[in-house]
């Protein structure tokens, strides 16, 4: 078992350390989302150290369907593969029941897949998800769940959820024989349940109040960031995060934007993954302290200033918006990369200030200047040339 302290708490949120077989993770926490072994954008392992990477996350369907779960276990595991020494979570597959919704057939057994990429079929249930993350090696895998819409009735929700528990128990009882076995390659493999239940908070409680009590090493609030407004995703962390174990981590999966990582912070999260900092990047939208920007944009045509003054990422230590632009125009891979880079090390350094402040018990003060800053477009002279330390 992995061993959780918390070292500080500021209302509900969080300052903890989650030690692990892979390394110590400083929470609360963004984990860089590398869905296949790799973060898009031309990014390596030795640039996601330089950029303060804490946790990298990968994709069990995907990295079955390609290069496959048993190649990845011939080349040593998920770390050596990638050349990643840190840890790794794994997510279940579960998300792509959703996702992939026109492409899967539901049972009590699992989920028949149609492969995205060559239309063959693919049996995914808890046992094989637990199985293909062992084979991965990651330090933490995800329990194989159903994300149901938020548009979902509560009837398919209240079944989804229960048939959801029941294969939490499969995960949990395969976990436990994998690890066992001499040939596994991560005895020590983490599993963390998913708390599902769409917009329901009756059911969300209820749900929460049994995995609660099967003595997981971590815990996720799943099926968020689908589809409801960000005000019924903040009432249900309200409800539910109370109910699950306070000795133990808390993951808001797929979640989200900064203002959204702040809020979350304030209600007891102490994990999150994203695509947004990479996919945005690679569009040419980078964040800052003072909000969004679109680099596509005329205005920065001739802009000699970084994208954010005193940042200490690579894009901003040594380029110009308006290279940096020109090179988004040209369609050079070098601009996206240096996009993306800007934009997890924004990331990688918000939740470092986010530590600081809950240690400091200056979370509230914190989370409303940056809330403002995003708002107005001020930086604040208070945190001014600390801004990306």
């Amino acid at each position: 078992m992995a061993e959780y302290t918390l070292i500080h708490k500021q209302g509900r949120a969080k300052r903890g350390r989650f030690a692990t077989v892979h390394g110590v993770i400083e929470t609360p926490v963004f984990m860089n989302v590398g869905t296949v072994g790799a973060i898009k954008g031309a990014v390596s392992t030795q640039d996601l150290k330089e950029i303060g990477t804490q946790v990298e996350l990968s994709n069990t369907y995907h990295l079955h369907v390609r290069p496959g779960d048993k190649l990845v276990r011939q080349m040593g595991g998920l770390h050596r593969f990638m050349n990643w020494d840190r840890p790794i979570l794994t997510d279940s597959g579960g998300f792509q029941v959703f996702s992939l919704a026109g492409l899967r057939k539901i049972k009590e057994e699992g989920v028949t897949f149609q492969s995205h990429i060559d239309g063959h079929r693919i049996f995914m249930g808890p046992e094989e998800s637990m199985q293909i993350q062992s084979n991965l090696g990651s330090t933490i895998a995800m329990a194989f769940d159903e994300c149901p819409s938020s548009m979902a009735d509560r009837k398919y929700v209240s079944a989804s959820v229960e048939r959801t528990t029941r294969w939490l128990v499969r995960c949990k009882e395969e976990m436990q024989r994998l690890n066992s076995l001499p040939e596994t390659l991560n005895k020590e493999q983490l599993l963390f349940g998913i708390n599902q239940g769409a917009v329901f908070e009756d059911i969300r409680i209820e749900h929460a109040q049994q995995i609660a009590g099967m003595n997981l090493d971590g815990y996720a609030v799943g099926g968020l960031a689908v589809g409801e407004t960000h005000q019924q995703m903040y009432h249900i962390l309200d409800e539910v995060v109370p109910y699950l174990p306070a000795d133990k981590p808390v993951y808001l999966m797929g979640v989200g934007t900064p203002a959204n990582i702040l809020e979350a912070v304030d209600r007891g999260v102490d994990f999150f993954d994203c695509v947004y900092p990479s996919r945005n990047g690679r569009h040419g939208h980078v964040y800052t302290n003072h909000g969004k920007m679109n680099l596509m944009n005329a205005q920065y045509e001739a802009d000699p200033r970084p994208i954010e003054e005193g940042c200490q990422c690579p894009a901003c230590r040594f380029y110009s918006r308006a290279y940096i632009r020109h090179l988004l125009k040209a369609k050079e891979m070098l601009g996206l990369r240096l996009c993306v880079l800007h934009n997890l090390y924004y990331y990688n350094h918000l939740m470092e200030e986010i530590r600081d402040a809950i240690e400091r018990d200056a979370y509230p003060e914190y989370k409303k200047m940056r809330l403002e800053g995003f708002e107005e477009g001020v930086i604040h002279s208070k945190y001014a040339g600390n801004e990306m330390k």
